[in-house]
């Protein structure tokens, strides 16, 4: 069994948590907004074994990452990505849930030096809802109470198939949200998230993309829609994953470990 030991990228105001193994092509793993890097807890082992290099990141003000930053949102993380993807001795095709989907998708228009491959997971690459229900969020998720929103809305993302191992989990990200500094950390990043950002720099990516998207993902109205809108901006293949929320990678690793390895095959020749 591989074990994987946290490193830190040394970044302006703070450190960022990652673990890094395997030999071959580098992957690097994003997960989104409030959730920790062991969201890839079955599609990076699947990866490693296949032939590839992973690094899986927690974002800034997440799980082993410092919380000392003051600046939070897609291009942050967009350039926190980039930085490792440095630190590794990229290029590397970048793999981003949510709001890592979008900030892996900014980093792609900002260095498609550096970035070989997209693929997003349920991916927030614009603002999809209003401006009014925005607003709501931010209020229902302003501290000190976000780490308690935010439990109790979770579950709701798993629509369909449930994670083996979902109740033990959640309970692990919510003890992360818990711990000091980590609940005003969450609460700023959902105070300057701005998806728009992303959105203005779609033109810019021209890496091989692939979608990948739960059927039943609750955060779109339309999620194969969404898939496709995504799909015509960037000329990405899309996946659709059945019985599966906001978290396919842990929910179907069954259907979405093959279909990513599919597409790295085609990115990496690997």
């Amino acid at each position: 069994m591989t074990v994987q030991t946290t490193e830190f990228l040394a970044r302006p105001e703070g450190r960022i948590a990652y673990d890094v193994a395997g030999q071959g092509p580098c992957v690097i793993l994003v997960p989104g907004m409030g959730d920790l890097r062991a969201t890839y807890r079955f599609l990076a082992p699947a990866l490693r074994d296949a032939g590839y290099r992973v690094a899986v990141t927690d974002l800034r003000g997440h799980g082993e990452s410092d919380t000392t930053f003051s600046s939070y949102g897609d291009a942050e993380t967009a350039a926190d990505i980039l930085a490792l993807v440095e630190a590794l001795g990229g290029p590397a095709v970048i793999v981003g849930n949510s709001m890592g989907a979008g900030a892996a998708a900014y980093a792609a228009a900002e260095r498609p030096d550096l970035v070989s491959g997209l693929v997003l997971i349920g991916p927030f690459v614009r603002d999809t809802t209003s401006t009014m229900q925005r607003l709501l969020v931010r209020v229902a998720m302003a501290r000190p109470w976000a780490g308690v929103v935010w439990k109790s809305y979770l579950p709701k993302l798993y629509a369909g198939q449930p994670a083996v191992d979902q109740d033990e989990y959640l309970d692990a990200v919510a003890a992360s949200i818990r711990k000091p500094g980590h609940t005003a950390a969450f609460a700023r990043l959902i105070a300057q998230l701005d998806h728009g950002v992303v959105e203005a720099r779609l033109d810019a990516v021209r890496a091989p993309s692939l979608v990948v998207m739960g059927e039943r993902d609750p955060d779109f109205p339309d999620p194969a829609a969404e898939a496709e809108w995504i799909s015509g901006r960037i000329g990405a293949q899309v996946a659709m994953i059945p019985d599966a929320g906001h978290y396919p990678q842990s929910q179907r690793p069954d259907v979405v470990a093959p279909a990513v390895l599919g597409f790295l095959g085609q990115v990496t020749g690997a």
